[in-house]
């Protein structure tokens, strides 16, 4: 099935014991356990629930995967499969990786003995440059956050299991109807589900899905052991908004193209980093290895100008943090999304004080467009 129709069938997408077209949410904490040391479907939800298990089976079936593991945050999920590492372990991830994913690796994992590069993930002679003996993990996002960049799942895959190194790939930026990591080589692909997936702002969630049966089992045990799973009520919200993924994902990338251009004629503004723009560096990999380019981007405005005021003076870009919800959003990482990253490493890394990223939502493009050409032209 093409994922147009995968998002209304793919998975369990009605309940097995009522035949419901929408899965109940089993609200419910224990099981009533007929028969004392006997074998349960279900015991207690940390481990077991029914409206879970359905959310994960369309999780891993969008992912084309077969495992999947729905947790209460992305970086849950993240956390998850950083659980896969031990003391002495080294691992690999993009230099300008997601600021929740590098106070991870910096502030929790590093002092607990694991250790680490940032590197271009999108060359990937950088990656095989930065391998050691003890690297066991590649951890890639692609598009990254908050500068566009986008690596070669496939060649990246390549070069690290050549070497036996596992390669994750967080796919939050382009969700699984734009990108699907798995079938380029990945071995794990994980997600804030908070984003695209919900795509309302009102649900925080994330998802790990693999094909491995030796992976599936560890992170079945972190998730059953930590205990960050998705509750029922989220697990029932996460499901229904995913019956609308592709149509909203359509007008995303429509939209983000659109505002891509019309930015990048705009005096004010010094740069876009977008990779549905034909110049920019990541578009044949992004063109090979993508549905559609997705609804982020970032630009730098023009030095001197005011990006405090730019972004607290636009009328339909909210000025938040997240990303994915049908209305646009906008925000400036350095201040906000890596604020957690120090600022040397973040000019290090191209993430300037003066970056703007957007978030493109669903709204009219002709409205959107008049927004930011009112906000540019105030300053």
């Amino acid at each position: 099935m093409d994922i147009e129709t995968q998002v209304i069938h793919g998975g369990n997408q009605e309940d097995p014991l009522t035949g419901a077209v929408v899965p109940p949410i089993y609200q419910t904490s224990t099981y009533h356990q007929y028969e004392l040391g006997g074998e349960a479907a279900y015991e207690y939800t940390r481990g077991e629930n029914p409206t879970r298990f359905a959310l994960e089976s369309v999780l891993a079936n969008l992912e084309n995967g077969q495992y999947g593991y729905a947790f209460s945050s992305g970086m849950a999920a993240i956390s998850a499969v950083m659980g896969l590492l031990k003391a002495g372990d080294h691992l690999i991830i993009a230099s300008d990786v997601y600021g929740g994913t590098f106070r991870l690796v910096h502030q929790i994992l590093a002092p607990l003995g694991i250790t680490y590069t940032a590197v271009d993930t999108a060359d990937t002679s950088a990656i095989q440059a930065a391998m050691q003996e003890n690297t066991k993990l590649v951890y890639l996002e692609t598009p990254s956050n908050p500068l566009m960049h986008v690596t070669d799942i496939r060649a990246a895959s390549d070069v690290a299991h050549a070497a036996g190194k596992l390669v994750v790939v967080d796919n939050t930026f382009a969700s699984p109807y734009n990108q699907r990591p798995l079938e380029l080589g990945a071995d794990i692909v994980l997600a804030s589900g908070t984003k695209y997936i919900g795509g309302h702002s009102d649900v925080i969630a994330g998802y790990v899905v693999t094909r491995s049966k030796e992976l599936a089992d560890q992170i079945k045990l972190i998730q059953l052991s930590v205990g960050a799973v998705l509750s029922p009520q989220e697990s029932f919200l996460l499901q229904r908004s995913i019956k609308t993924l592709a149509l909203r994902l359509e007008r995303h990338n429509d939209n983000a193209l659109e505002i891509a251009k019309f930015l990048a004629e705009q005096d004010q503004v010094a740069h876009v980093y977008y990779p549905g723009l034909p110049g920019s560096a990541d578009y044949e990999v992004a063109r090979k290895q993508m549905r559609g380019f997705g609804g982020m981007m970032s630009i730098d405005l023009q030095p001197g100008l005011d990006t405090k005021y730019f972004v607290e003076h636009l009328k339909l870009f909210t000025l938040a943090e997240s990303l994915g919800g049908v209305e646009s959003l906008i925000e400036v990482p350095a201040v906000m999304t890596h604020a957690s990253i120090p600022r040397e490493i973040r000019l290090a890394n191209g993430i300037k004080d003066e970056l703007v990223r957007l978030s493109v939502g669903i709204e009219n493009i002709e409205d959107l467009k008049e927004d930011l050409r009112q906000g540019l032209a105030a300053l």
